[in-house]
C-alpha cells in the first residue's frame, strides 16, 4: 500500500482552554503523529534539550532562514525571534507522520495562505465566562497577566470562524474524542484521497 503523506495541522485555542489537556494524550496514543518543535534564538532555559523543546539558534542563523523562504511562520517576541522550520515539517509529512502546529490565530493565518492542505482546528471554552474562571481559577499568575490572557482570548475567539473544525471543550474526554475523529475526518477528504481514487478508476 501506498504511503499516505502526513497532515499538517494547525492547532489552536485561547490560554486557558485546555489544548494541551486535549493533544496531550492524543500524541501518547497514536505514534504516527507528531507535535512540530519550534525553532528560536533565546537562551535555552535549565533543563531543556536541543531539538526537544525548541531548535535553538543563533540569531544570524535564524535571519538567514528567513531569507532563504526556510519558515512556515514566525513572530518575535520579547526580541527573540520563534517560527517553524517548513524542511522538518515536510521531512515528517514525507514519512507519513501527521505533524501538529500548536500556534496562535495570526501564525495560522500565516500558514493558511502558504499551506492550503493544512488542517485548521480551533477549541473553544463552552462560554467566555468559563474561560475565564479557569484562568482566574489557576491561582498561578497575577490579575494583571490573566487580564491580558483574557484580552488576547477575545481577539482569538472572533478568528474561530476561519477555522476547518471547532471542538468545544466542555466536557474533556468528549473533546479528546472529537479531536480524534476530526483527523480521521481530514484523513478520509476526497482531495486527500486522490492516489486511491486514482488506483481504483485504472481498474474501471
Amino acid at each position: 500500500m501506498m504511503m499516505r503523506k502526513g497532515l499538517l495541522i494547525v492547532y489552536s485555542g485561547p490560554s486557558g482552554v485546555g489544548k494541551g489537556s486535549i493533544l496531550g494524550p492524543y500524541l501518547k496514543e497514536h505514534p504516527e503523529a507528531v507535535l512540530s518543535v519550534s525553532m528560536t534564538t533565546r537562551a535555552p532555559r535549565p533543563g531543556e534539550t536541543d531539538g526537544v523543546e525548541y531548535h535553538f539558534v543563533t540569531r544570524e542563523q535564524f535571519e538567514s532562514e528567513i531569507a532563504a523562504g526556510g519558515l512556515l511562520e514566525y513572530a518575535q517576541y520579547s526580541g527573540n525571534y520563534y517560527g517553524t522550520p517548513h524542511r522538518m515539517v515536510e521531512e515528517q509529512r514525507a514519512q507519513g507522520r501527521d505533524v501538529v502546529l500548536e500556534i496562535e490565530v495570526q501564525g495560522a493565518a500565516h500558514i493558511r495562505k502558504v499551506c492550503p492542505d493544512a488542517v485548521f482546528i480551533f477549541v473553544m471554552p463552552p462560554s467566555y465566562e468559563t474561560l475565564e474562571n479557569r484562568l482566574s481559577g489557576r491561582g498561578t499568575e497575577p490579575p494583571e497577566v490573566v487580564q491580558r490572557r483574557l484580552e488576547a482570548a477575545r481577539t482569538e475567539l472572533r478568528c474561530a470562524a476561519e477555522y476547518d473544525y471547532i471542538i468545544v471543550n466542555d466536557d474533556l474526554e468528549e473533546a479528546r474524542a472529537r479531536l480524534g475523529a476530526v483527523i480521521i475526518a481530514a484523513r478520509c477528504e476526497a482531495r486527500r484521497m486522490k492516489n486511491m481514487i486514482d488506483k481504483v478508476e485504472q481498474n474501471v
